[in-house]
C-alpha cells in the first residue's frame, strides 16, 4: 500500500473554503478504484492545521489520483488559501495489508 501524509496549513481566513473544497475533493477521491483511505485530519490545538492521510493500493493509483478532474480543481481552487506550501510525505504501509 502506498500512503501519502499531506500537512496543509490554511489562512485562517480560508478556514471554511479549505474544508468545503477539501470534503468535496474527499467524497470524489474515496470511489477511484485504487482508493483504500482518504481522511482529512484537522488539529484539535491549532484549527488551521490539516493532515491528509491518503491510502492508495500502489503508487500508480497513488499518481492517477493526481491526474483526476477533482484533484485537479482541488489543488487549483486552495493554492491562495495556504499559509505555507503544502507537504507531502510518502510512506509505505504495512498494516493492514491488502
Amino acid at each position: 500500500m502506498h500512503v501519502t501524509l499531506v500537512h496543509v496549513s490554511v489562512k485562517p481566513a480560508h478556514l471554511d473554503d479549505f474544508i468545503e473544497a477539501t470534503r468535496r475533493n474527499h467524497e470524489a477521491s474515496v470511489r477511484e478504484p485504487g482508493n483504500r483511505r482518504f481522511d482529512v485530519l484537522q488539529s484539535a490545538e491549532e484549527p488551521v492545521q490539516f493532515v491528509l492521510y491518503e491510502a492508495y493500493a500502489s503508487a500508480a493509483d497513488a499518481v492517477a489520483h493526481k491526474q483526476t478532474a477533482h484533484y485537479l480543481a482541488w489543488r487549483d481552487s486552495v493554492a491562495d488559501w495556504m499559509a505555507t506550501a503544502r507537504r507531502g510525505v510518502p510512506y509505505n504501509g504495512l498494516f493492514p495489508g491488502d
